[in-house]
């Protein structure tokens, strides 16, 4: 995966920014040809329909296409941009700091050292989660290895 490119909500043609693809699988349609509707985007990500509407409510989605009837189109890079979202909400990064992550975006290279606070400051959250998490399952090992060998708990435990 690179680290730039135009994958972006927002983004500008000819403009390098974040790139949101995590997965190599390749999408349902080409590029030009993707203009998924809102019920075929809440199949493909497992979002409801009602939360993609708030992400776009709230200014986590604001770049939306419209048909001519006026429902929504969602793109490739849409799609992009909700894989990466559903990687942050991962992380238990707050939904306001989600919308400030995305207001940076669209705001354009100049905000990069405040991106990178950001996603720091989340990183450290998620190592120190990792190490609550490594310091229970080293607690249920115990407690499996001592049952399995038939071994009776120590007192009140």
């Amino acid at each position: 995966m690179s680290v730039l490119d135009e994958t972006a909500p927002g983004a500008r043609p000819g403009t390098r920014h974040e790139a949101c693809r995590t997965a190599e699988v390749p999408h349902r349609r080409p590029d030009g040809a993707d203009g998924y509707a809102i019920s075929e985007v809440s199949q493909l990500t497992g979002l409801s329909a009602d939360t993609l509407r708030w992400y776009e409510r709230i200014g986590l989605m604001p770049h939306i296409n419209r048909s001519h009837t006026g429902q929504r189109r969602f793109t490739n890079r849409d799609l992009d941009w909700l894989e990466f979202v559903g990687k942050l909400r991962l992380t238990g990064m707050p939904v306001a700091s989600m919308v400030r992550y995305a207001e940076l975006v669209r705001a354009g290279e100049q905000t990069f050292p405040e991106r990178l606070e950001l996603l720091r400051a989340t990183r450290a959250d998620v190592l120190s989660r990792i190490a609550e998490l490594q310091d229970t399952l080293s607690v249920l090992d115990f407690k499996i290895d001592l049952y399995a060998n038939g071994a009776p708990a120590p007192e009140g435990q």
